[in-house]
Order: C-alpha cells, then structure tokens, then sequence
C-alpha cells in the first residue's frame, strides 16, 4: 500500500471561494487501487508556502506519493511547478511528458500545462492539472505505470527488467 498526501494549490479554495473537486477526484482514483490517502492540504498559491508544504511531507516521511493539483497553468499566480522544482532532488521529466502526451489526444489545449514531476527522499511529487475532468484523465493514465517507480523507489521491487 502506498501512502499518498493530496495538495490542492487554489487561492480561492484557500478562501472559500471555490469547492476543490479535484481533490475529491485524487481521492477517489487512488482509494480504488488501494492506496492510502494520509493527508490532504489546500493552500494558498504562496511559493514558500508551497515549498514548505512539499518538504514537510517529504522529510517527515509522511506519504510516499504527493500528488498536486493546480497551478500548472499560465497565470501570474501558477507557480506549482516553480515551487516544486525547488524541492524535488531529481527530476522525473517523463510523467509529465507522458501526461501532456496522453491529454493532446484529448484537447490541443494540454499543451499549455507546465507540471513537472520529481523525487525527494523517498517520496515522488506530481503535479496534476486544477480542473477536476484534466485530473481524473491523467491520473487513469499514470497511475499503473506509478506503481512500478514507486516500488522501485521505496526499494521494493530492485529489477526493472521485463520477461
């Protein structure tokens, strides 16, 4: 079982402005495939805030995936994948490429995401999309293929090697 920390990046939700559906959306998918969530966090677009909230849950060893969603976009105010880059120790640049890959395939609009993925300790940080329909297509995508990286990272699985 993986323990996953869910955080939603929203100034509105942060201010009660906005319901964060997505969340809901993470939940849902990652309880079916067994996972267990252990936190979940809505702040604020604040960098340090960000930053803080993804190295807290890393160094602490609280989950051993953190799935973000929001702030992926071109506004002033999308600074996720900014905050992130500042945490992760090793980039994991093909999650995001196959997510872009997968949602092109779906709208031409999947090209103006800017999530990136990335290892801390031992803990994968994803960002997903702010919009509830984007989450649930992405996360169906790559949740199968998480579960191999996430074996091997937590040193459950040491050979990557197909039969």
């Amino acid at each position: 079982m993986y323990k996953v920390a869910i955080v939603c990046l929203s100034d509105k939700g942060y201010r009660g402005e906005r319901v964060d559906t997505s969340s809901i959306v993470i939940e849902e998918l990652v309880l079916e495939k067994g996972y267990k969530v252990v936190k979940k966090v809505l702040i604020p677009d604040e960098y340090n805030m960000i930053v803080k909230t993804l190295e807290k849950i890393c160094d602490r060893k609280e989950a051993d995936l953190i799935l973000t969603t929001g702030g992926t976009g071109f506004s002033k105010r999308d600074i996720t994948p900014e905050a992130t880059l500042e945490v992760v120790e090793r980039v994991a640049s093909g999650i995001p490429e196959a997510m872009r890959y997968y949602s092109l395939q779906i709208t031409p609009k999947a090209m103006l995401t800017r999530a990136v993925a990335g290892i801390r300790k031992d803990t994968l940080i994803v960002n997903l999309p702010g919009s509830p329909k984007a989450v649930r297509e992405n996360l169906e995508f790559i949740l199968e293929p998480l579960e191999h990286g996430l074996d091997i990272l937590l040193g459950r699985k040491s050979d990557c090697a197909s039969k």
